[in-house]
């Protein structure tokens, strides 16, 4: 069955529909990863984006009940070159088109997905209108994608933070980077803003000896201090950084507190803005699993898994608050921060991966030695 994907510049493509039949309207980005669509699909930092898929063959590992970043896919639709017609791995548990349909997201296979990712890394990031339905209309989808008001500003957080505070005991298990290990008995309280948090990060932590709470976005800082935490993480998650002002004044009280702070993300973003610094979005983001960064005070260089369209302006960081960690060796952006005289360090890149390599997987191990002085 025919699926169209229509572009604001007025680009059209034609390729053959899976997943669920609906029309959606959303940003259009790639993604560069080899592996792991399925945690690319359910990461919640992909809300109200379509994601092209770099990797020319997707599908043949299927999809299962354990490599999934929250409790459904969160992408607006999904771009493919070539949709396996075989599931062959032994964990899954469905096809991917199966898994898709159930949850009602369109999928688009046989486009020249090479093309359309020179296109975004030309002309940048694109509001696109995608259809699998059969009577889909391509000038009218065209005028769809053109007249949809976008991501930024909006504050796509509301729709993917959690609705009330919850604890979180699963550790990695036997899917952990190095192997099997016991999870330890809790050591620290640490509390999770949920932002659009991955399960890989809690998972994480449950892994270092973590009581991990988990609350909504919008949670005020004296709630958090009444559950007095060890430590706090400002998760990753959706969107425009500009569009959550209410959020950055709770990390500005947050940073008064002096309790140890780890901001992934989008909660890197935060604890910027929250300093004052401004951000600003990127020609087509950083999607992938192997982006260079190098750390500003060994040298040392770190393959990095990323997702996110929006970085910190250097040039606005007062340089008597926050020091630069961390930069970006494809394009010089900023990927890490600490503050002078606080407690508090950050982020751009995702350290829990999933999908991607376990380089960073150390700064989980830094944070937490901080929560025991």
């Amino acid at each position: 069955m025919r699926g169209i994907l229509a572009l604001e510049d007025g680009t059209v493509m034609v390729g053959r529909a899976f997943g669920a039949r609906a029309t959606v309207v959303g940003e259009v980005v790639f993604n560069t990863a080899m592996t792991g669509y399925q945690e690319i699909l359910t990461d919640p930092s992909y809300r109200g984006q379509m994601v092209v898929m770099t990797c020319s063959h997707i599908g043949n590992v299927g999809v299962n009940d354990e490599d999934v970043e929250s409790d459904r896919p969160q992408v607006a639709a999904f771009i493919v070159r070539a949709l396996s017609p075989v599931v062959s791995n032994w964990r899954a548990t469905e096809s991917l088109e199966a898994y898709l349909a159930r949850h009602g997201v369109p999928g688009l296979s046989e486009v020249d997905t090479r093309a359309l990712t020179r296109l975004i890394r030309t002309k940048g990031v694109m509001k696109g209108a995608l259809s699998t339905e059969e009577d889909a209309d391509p000038e009218a989808l065209v005028e769809m994608a053109c007249s949809w008001e976008g991501l930024e500003g909006r504050d796509t957080v509301r729709e993917v933070t959690c609705a009330a505070p919850y604890t979180w005991t699963e550790g990695s298990g036997r899917w952990q980077p190095h192997g099997f290990h016991p999870i330890p008995e809790p050591r620290h309280h640490v509390v999770v803003y949920d932002f659009g948090v991955k399960r890989s990060i809690l998972r994480r932590l449950v892994d270092r000896g973590c009581r991990v709470t988990v609350v909504p976005a919008y949670t005020p800082a004296r709630d958090v201090l009444r559950m007095q935490p060890d430590g706090i993480v400002l998760s990753n998650g959706p969107g425009d950084p500009a569009g959550l002002p209410g959020i950055v004044e709770t990390v500005r009280q947050l940073l008064e507190t002096g309790i140890p702070l780890f901001g992934i993300c989008l909660g890197h973003q935060l604890i910027a803005q929250a300093i004052g610094a401004r951000t600003y979005k990127l020609p087509f983001g950083h999607h992938g699993s192997n982006h260079p960064v190098r750390e500003a005070a060994t040298g040392r260089v770190r393959i990095t898994a990323q997702n996110h369209n929006y970085a910190v302006d250097p040039d606005t960081l007062d340089p008597r608050e926050a020091v630069i960690t961390h930069i970006n060796l494809n394009d010089g952006t900023v990927e890490g921060l600490t503050l002078r005289g606080r407690p508090v360090f950050s982020v751009q890149y995702h350290p829990e991966a999933n999908p991607g390599p376990h380089d960073a997987d150390p700064l989980f191990d830094e944070w937490v030695k901080r929560l025991g002085r």
